[in-house]
């Protein structure tokens, strides 16, 4: 695809800020402060990374120098050693890019739960503007506003998630129907890519070194001791998982190289491993761009089967930001449409074919083979198939005995053991288990007008006996 490179201090990359920036609260900009700080949360990357964008503009306006600064603690939802590696490896990629790139980075790791110093706020009492990323998910939302209300300083949320910027959207959009078009007229535009740099300025190393933080020593660590040494799940272990940038440009171009021709097709067979992208952890935890993917994708060729990835991967996955992002429910029934209501009201007290425990279901017990390697496959391997995963969501519909029990028992699983979990992306794609982005259907038991999906009519579809075989291992 052609492209224009747009200067950072350009009135493209201005227009996009204007749709992606949001200043959080009343203070002023601090003129005596020492630099501008960029608080790194859900976007882990220095590249198209919008919020870093605005800070580099914002330091340049005021002179002065940036730091990046990125913190881990134990007490996110679902910490563990699974998740704790991922971000760390990370972070070791982005130190040894940092330097090259001309950016004075920084990762503070805190280990136990009772310790309450907030590495943040000692470097917010010295910046003239703090700026970070907007994520209505993964407990970042609430620990920004927390944050936002003792700042002493302007703070910007800026967001990176999607390439059509969120501010484009002003409502929630309520089916794919609606957004697809929207997006359309916005998308070629805002995947124009944008001439990368760092501040003007470099912050001094006198400043560096009277930084009141215990930064890690990311030239040295030991990612698996750091790990263990954190008051953390320990029982969620991690899984083979190539982290950082150099890690997802890989796997994207091995999709690109193996796979992208039959997309189309090969997408809807789960024991084909290679058949779909499986890049969501490395969008997840911002790793790469969704914009960079999608250039790379089209730039392979196959226009088809290009098309069909692009609507799951901007339609799809934008539809689940915005609805996160608009929609303060995104995690409970309340979220759901109102005809989704009535129909659950109505079949709430139907028999169902089988009861099971939160423990039963995350230790794969229950009676079919299909739903049991489906779990298994997100419990071993941090993954699950996404088409698995919609008979995994709908499945557990029938098996507890109110559907709110279902969709929590649902989200604490995904949200615990898959990579991708905690994102947008994670709770859009288990609301339409629900009947979110959906239309009602033919009244039946338990599924009231919510879409069916039989696990043993998707026997029909795929080759469910491989898939099951190479997950068949019992989890205890």
């Amino acid at each position: 695809m052609r492209t224009r490179l747009h200067p950072l201090e350009s009135d493209f990359v201005r227009d996009q800020l204007a749709l992606r920036a949001v200043t959080a609260n009343q203070v002023r900009t601090q003129p005596e402060g020492d630099y501008v700080l960029y608080w790194m949360q859900s976007t882990h990357r220095f590249e198209e990374n919008w919020a870093l964008r605005q800070a580099i503009l914002h330091a340049d306006r005021l002179g002065k120098p940036l730091l990046v600064h990125q913190g881990l603690d134990p007490t996110y939802e679902h910490a563990s050693d699974r998740i704790h590696t991922v971000i760390l490896e990370n972070a070791v990629a982005l130190h040894r890019r940092a330097a090259r790139l001309g950016f004075s980075y920084q990762f503070v790791l805190r280990r136990r739960r009772d310790d309450d110093r907030r590495a943040v706020d000692r470097l917010a009492a010295r910046a003239a503007l703090v700026v970070t990323d907007r994520f209505p998910t993964a407990g970042i939302a609430e620990r920004t506003a927390r944050f936002v209300e003792r700042a002493p300083c302007r703070v910007d949320l800026v967001e990176s998630h999607g390439i059509v910027p969120c501010g484009a959207f002003v409502k929630e959009e309520f089916a794919a129907r609606t957004i697809r078009p929207k997006i359309a007229k916005l998308l070629e535009l805002a995947l124009e890519p944008v001439e990368e740099r760092p501040a003007a300025r470099a912050l001094p190393d006198a400043v560096w070194r009277s930084l009141d933080v215990d930064r890690l020593d990311l030239a040295r660590v030991d990612v698996a001791a750091e790990v263990a040494r954190c008051e953390i799940d320990h029982t969620v272990w991690p899984v083979p998982f190539a982290s950082g940038l150099d890690g997802a440009r890989a796997r994207l171009a091995h999709f690109c190289r193996t796979a992208l021709a039959d997309y189309a097709e090969r997408r809807n067979e789960p024991a084909d491993v290679d058949g779909s992208s499986r890049l969501s952890p490395w969008l997840h935890f911002g790793q790469i761009s969704a914009a960079e993917v999608l250039r790379t994708v089209r730039d392979a060729g196959h226009t088809e089967s290009a098309a069909k990835f692009q609507d799951e991967l901007v339609t799809w996955r934008e539809l689940a930001f915005n609805f996160c992002l608009r929609n303060p429910e995104h995690g409970k029934l309340k979220g759901l449409p109102e005809w989704v209501h009535r129909t659950m009201a109505a079949h709430k007290d139907d028999p169902r074919e089988a009861i099971y425990t939160r423990e039963q279901l995350e230790y794969a017990e229950t009676h079919d083979a299909l739903w049991n390697a489906a779990q298994r496959e997100m419990v071993t391997t941090g993954h699950m198939h996404n088409v698995v995963r919609m008979l995994w969501g709908k499945s557990t519909l029938l098996w507890t005995a109110r559907y709110k029990h279902a969709l929590e028992h649902l989200i604490h699983l995904n949200n615990k053991w898959a990579l991708d979990g905690r994102d947008p992306s994670s709770y859009g794609g288990i609301q339409w288990c629900f009947g979110k982005f959906d239309r009602p259907w033919f009244d039946k038991p338990v599924w009231g007008l919510i879409r069916p999906q039989s696990l043993q009519r998707a026997r029909e579809k795929f080759d469910a006996e491989t898939y099951i075989r190479r997950h068949a291992t019992p989890l205890r």
